[in-house]
């Protein structure tokens, strides 16, 4: 099995059994996430413990890059700290876009680099990163709705 098959099962495992999934109440803070130009709308719930993730959950529907990518996410959050998260957070955005040379050496992505193969599709960017964004608006206690656009 080549790497980009291996990628593949992962995105499409995910998308079809999708990890963390349903609302999360109560949460200590959520975010509602939207992408118009596929329709991908999502809410991330989390609930800390200091500073970390004890539990984050998503809702919504979405295509399959975006569904796939949000229980992705929600495993490798969990348990990590703020300034992780960030980190993971700029090495999944540089590996989405292509400019892994140092953001995938500084963090490891684990089974996030699944997500690689989204660069090769610009407009699936979106897709893949509305969820980050979207727990970013969450961590950051904005209970405004977030829109990739």
């Amino acid at each position: 099995m080549d790497l980009k098959e291996l990628y593949r099962d992962v995105i499409l495992d995910h998308n079809r059994q999708p990890r963390n999934f349903g609302a999360l109440a109560p949460a200590d803070t959520s975010a509602d996430g939207h992408n118009p130009l596929c329709g991908d709308r999502l809410t991330v719930y989390v609930n800390l413990d200091g500073e970390r993730i004890r539990e984050v959950r998503f809702d919504g529907q979405g295509c399959a890059i975006s569904v796939a990518s949000a229980s992705l996410m929600t495993e490798a959050v969990t348990g990590k700290g703020r300034g992780e998260i960030a980190r993971l957070f700029d090495a999944v955005h540089a590996t989405l876009t292509g400019e892994e040379a140092d953001a995938g050496a500084a963090m490891p992505l684990g089974k996030l680099a699944a997500l690689s193969g989204v660069r090769e599709f610009p407009a699936r960017v979106k897709c893949a990163s509305l969820c980050w964004h979207t727990l970013n608006a969450a961590l950051a206690h904005e209970r405004t709705a977030v829109t990739t656009e």
